[in-house]
Formats: structure tokens, sequence, C-alpha cells
């Protein structure tokens, strides 16, 4: 015992005297040794330099640059380690500072940029693409122009920027009056901007310049952290899970990142991407099962498994005002944990569409974790597609979401949507088979529609396809939820678990609260209707949000079960039961807010006895 206790001091001594700490600051030099006196002046110089084990300290400053780190670290003990200094701010850019700007016609400025700014990737001759991607009938760049800090419209005609209307449906009127069109040709680019009764001479104006703000070249870069850091405006390419997936900030087919308490705003396309590799066939899967097929057995070749690709922690962030999605990624994000993020104002401008578009939107979520994030106002919240196994979503708030908060597309199970608080219009759009929606409170309709693709399963707990089934829908198993009713039914979907009548596979019910016109299952028997409206509402307080809602007292006389991974058994399709990524069973023996349930008699929805009456409850705070 002395003798293993002697050989473990002598590694924790070995690695602590070889790993070494850089700063970087912007008062140094790129010249110096890059220690605390000695500063680096380039983030980049400081990555260069750094080897498994290293930590790299920036201090406060603006750093116009793109971080593409040659090396990882090597194991969970031995990462290499970005971050701020302690309580400072620093940022980092994928934009430049113009300020040549000269009057053009009335409110309308002109700047004139050298092509030898952009290096070899110009975002203004750069044009948005790939699969999937909708442009809703007119070109997009990857440039955008930004007036102190705040996004422009791009135009695809001059006329529209001498002329500006107020975009259609659009949150932001006003703003969708700023508006920008830009031209080039072989020495400049030319980008004419409406600044109305602003002089943009005399405030910050930014373009963006490169295509990322931290994004290794290479893959299976391995084991970085990132944080405390703000990042920020990058001309981000359309992200689709056929290609590959370059975010402001990106791990690029690797392993073990942790991305943390960062502030991750204006990206053109995708904030965080957890995507696949890149190779000859990217986007060219054109409709795509049959492609997107290929696309995995080439991942497989290219090491798709849980020793290189994955398990990464995306926690503690705000995400924001990205025009694609908040967090992205296909296959890359497998057996990752997604937790505590500030997640809003995803797809506002609402100027391109196309399908991998959301809040987070995951490909292949084999045993992830996403879990007390926070969704709002992002056109879609959660989106996972294909490969949703041994999922599990966990205390999440979902909420003002204008297509849907959370979507499950073409997944045979099992997954598991637990714990969460659903209150856009569109709760659930579930073209998915094998689920288990357990203690939710879920406001708005439900969509089922099945789908004639067939999509894969794995193996249990791998990345290795078990088989091809089309998505019949059903299999699916909703326990101890509330559901609120008062959403008025249309063509496609209604409130309440009526519309699973027509499922194909069996159903299993047991323990719904309906409430104010929701609709029952029809084959279910423990279960409770009461006809009055419990008036949620959702404060928002700083960094704290509040739900209001009032509880009957007469609800909390239904007897329920316990929900365990014997009780939820097995998804037909893959045959596999509902467990924890090391194949251990599980309990759900706690609340949304942590509080551990009546193991007799839990209730109904996501709180456990949350009172009675009008009752206001904390859901949610940022870290």
């Amino acid at each position: 015992m002395k003798q293993l206790q002697i050989i473990l001091i002598a590694v924790i001594l070995t690695f602590s005297v070889s790993a070494k700490e850089y700063h970087v600051a912007k008062t140094g030099n790129d010249k110096n040794p890059g220690t605390a006196e000695s500063p680096f002046l380039k983030i980049q110089k400081a990555a260069n330099a750094a080897y498994p084990g290293d930590v790299i300290i920036i201090h406060e400053g603006v750093y116009r640059e793109r971080i593409t780190p040659p090396r990882g670290g090597k194991s969970d003990l031995k990462r290499i380690v970005y971050k701020a200094a302690e309580g400072e701010k620093v940022e980092i850019k994928g934009s430049e500072i113009i300020n040549n700007w000269v009057k053009f016609s009335g409110t309308v400025w002109k700047a004139t940029v050298p092509n030898l700014l952009f290096g070899d990737y110009n975002p203004y001759k750069d044009l948005i693409n790939g699969d999937w991607f909708n442009n809703l009938g007119r070109i997009h760049h990857t440039g955008e122009v930004y007036l102190n800090g705040k996004s422009f419209w791009e135009m695809a005609l001059l006329e529209k920027v001498l002329k500006p209307e107020s975009a259609k449906n659009n949150w932001d009127p006003k703003g969708s009056t700023y508006t920008w069109f830009c031209e080039s040709d072989d020495i400049n680019t030319y980008i004419y901007a409406n600044f109305h009764e602003i002089n943009p001479n005399k405030e910050l104006v930014e373009i963006n310049v490169r295509n990322s703000c931290f994004y290794p070249e290479q893959t299976n870069i391995n084991y970085i952290t990132i944080r405390g850091f703000h990042l920020s405006q990058a001309a981000t390419q359309w992200a689709p899970p056929t290609a590959e997936q370059i975010g402001l900030i990106g791990t690029n087919w690797s392993k073990g990142w942790i991305i943390e308490n960062n502030i991750i705003r204006n990206s053109k396309c995708s904030g965080i991407t957890l995507g696949k590799h890149g190779d000859e066939f990217d986007n060219t899967s054109e409709d795509s099962a049959e492609g997107y097929v290929e696309t995995i057995n080439r991942a497989l070749v290219r090491g798709w498994s849980k020793a290189n690709i994955g398990s990464h922690i995306i926690r503690n962030n705000t995400i924001s005002d990205c025009e694609q999605t908040g967090i992205c990624g296909s296959m890359g994000g497998v057996f990752s944990t997604i937790e505590n993020n500030n997640i809003y104002n995803i797809w506002t401008k609402r100027q391109f569409t196309g399908a991998e578009m959301g809040g987070i939107k995951i490909h292949a979520s084999i045993d992830m974790i996403i879990k007390n994030n926070r969704l709002e106002n992002c056109g879609r919240g959660l989106w996972l597609d294909w490969m949703a196994q041994g999922t599990r979503v966990t205390g999440n708030l979902l909420y003002n979401n204008t297509t849907d908060d959370i979507f499950v597309e073409v997944n045979h199970g099992p997954f598991l949507i637990e714990n969460n608080i659903l209150l856009s219009e569109l709760s659930i759009r579930d073209w998915s088979e094998g689920g288990a929606f357990v203690h939710n409170i879920i406001a708005g309709n439900i969509e089922l529609r099945p789908q004639s693709r067939e999509t894969p399963f794995q193996l249990p707990h791998s990345t290795k396809v078990g088989g091809l089934k089309t998505t019949k829908c059903g299999d699916n198993r909703y326990f101890n939820n509330i559901f609120v009713g008062g959403v008025e039914e249309n063509q496609r979907s209604k409130s309440g678990l009526g519309i699973y009548e027509n499922a194909e596979l069996p159903m299993y019910v047991d323990g719904n609260i309906y409430l104010n016109g929701s609709t029952k299952f029809i084959n279910e028997t423990n279960l409770f209707e009461l006809d009055y409206n419990p008036n949620i509402q959702i404060q928002e307080k700083e960094d704290e949000i509040y739900l209001s809602m009032t509880f009957d007292k007469s609800i909390f006389k239904m007897k329920n079960k316990t929900i365990t991974s014997a009780l939820l058994g097995k998804a037909q399709i893959p045959n596999l039961p509902f467990e924890n990524p090391d194949g251990s069973p599980f309990t759900i023996d706690k609340d949304y807010l942590g509080n551990i349930r009546n193991k007799k008699n839990p209730t109904a929805g996501p709180f456990e006895k949350p009172g009675k009456g009008e009752v206001i409850l904390k859901v949610w705070e940022k870290e």
C-alpha cells in the first residue's frame, strides 16, 4: 500500500513540475516568454506553446483572432485549459472595427474595405449554403455588420438599404430597418449600411472577418477547456449534419472538451458546434435518408466511438443571437452533457430558414444528458434528430418558442424526457417512438406523425448501428404528467394524449392529470380530469425565472407510481431497456427542483408537493 502511495505522489509531483502556466495580455509581446510578468500578446501564441497539462490565462481586453489549437490534452486530468483571468472581462471576437465610413445617400453610409483584411476568407463573398438550407429566394453572406454590438439585417438589393422596410412577423420591427448590402471586386469589398440618425464613425461599428473564434483545423484535438470568455461576431457557415460543422466555438470531431461559463453571441449561424468531421462528401446528401446513413458509415470509419469522440461537457454558458442554432452537433456530441445553459434569441431575424435550427439541435444524442437548460425564444427549443438512444432530457425550462419546445424526429428509443416545463403552443412534436415522458408540465399541443424513412438504431450504449426501421409512432410511456390544455385544436395537433389513439404501436399511459379541456388517452384508467385553468405565468427577474401556477387541492388525491427502469420496460424496435449509460437501472426519485419524491405516491408533474392554491416557484437561475 505504501509503495502505491509513493508512486501516486511521484506521478502528481511530476505532473505539477512539468505543467506550465502561460499568460496573455494586451500589454504583452509574442517575443516574451509568456509569464505573468512578461505575457504573450496573442492567444494563438500561447496555444502554439501549450502542451497537455498546461494552463493559458488570458487577461482583460478584446482579442480579435481565431484560435486554432494545434494540440489538445491527453486525458481528463491532463488537459489544456484556456481561461479568462479571475474577475477580468476577456472578449474574443471574429470581427474587426470599421471606421472609414463616408456618406453615400441620405442615412446610408459606405465603407471601402481592402480584401487584404480578410486574407483567404472573405465573408462578403462567401454565401451561406449547405444541405437543408433554405435561402427563401435570395442570397445571404456569412458576413455581418454590427452597431454597438447589435447586428444589422442584410439586404439582397442596395435599394432595400436606401429604402428600408420593417420586416414582417419580426420580433424587432425597428431594428430590422437597420440594413446593409455588400458587393466586391478583386481589390475591395464595399459595404453599404443604413445607420439612420447615427454617425458610424463616432460609434463602434464592426464587421465579421473570421469564420470562427475558437476551432481546431485538425480533428481529434482532445481534452480542451474553454472557460470564462465573451465570444462573439463570427462569420459561421450553415451547419448541416452531412458536413463539417464550424461554430463560433467548435470541437471538430474530438473528445473530452469542457466549454463552461462563457457568453456566446452573434454567430451568423451556430454558437457551439459538436459536429462531425469534414470530407469530400460534405453537402452531397440531397435527399437525405440514404445519404445520411452513408454519412454514419463514413463516421464509423473515422473512429466514431466512445473511445474517440464526444463525452464533452457544455455548461453554464449564455448563448444568444445566433441565426441557426445555439448548440448543434451531428454525431460528435455522443455521450456528452449539456447543462445549465441559458439559450435565447435563436433564429429571430428569420431572413433564412431550413432544417437544423433550434436552441439545441443534435443528431445522434446517444447516451447524452441534457439538463437544467433554459430555452426561450429559440424558434424551436430542443431538436433530437436520429439516434436519440439512451438520451435523458431532464429539468429543462422551455417557453416562448414559436415552432415547438421539443422535437423528437425518427428515433426508436429508448429516450427519457422527465421533469421538464414545456410552455409553448406546441410542446412536443413527436415523429418518433420508444420514448418515456414522465413528470412533465405539458402546456401546449402534441403533434404525432409517422415517418416512412428507414432510420437507424444502435447497439446498447454504442455508436454501432443495430438496424434500420421506419417510424410507426407509439411505444411511448406517458406517466405522471400534467397536461394544461387551453390551446385550440388545429389540423395537426391537440392538447393531451387523445392524438395517440391512432398510434400504430402500443402506448403505456398512467397517472396523468388533464386540465382545462386537454384530452385523455382512451385506455387510461388511473387519471385525473379537472376543468380549471391553472393560469401558468412566467416571471423574469434579472437572472432568475419564476413560475406561478394554481394547484387545485383535489389533484393531490390521485395515486401514482414511482417511475423506474423496470416500470418503463424496453423500447420495442431496438429491444433495449430504459437505463443509465453504464447499464444500471434508474429510479426517478427527485423532482425538477431536486426535492426527494414520495416513494409510495409521487406527485404528478415536475414538482413534488408544490403547495395548494397559487404557488410561485423559482424554476431557473443563472449560475
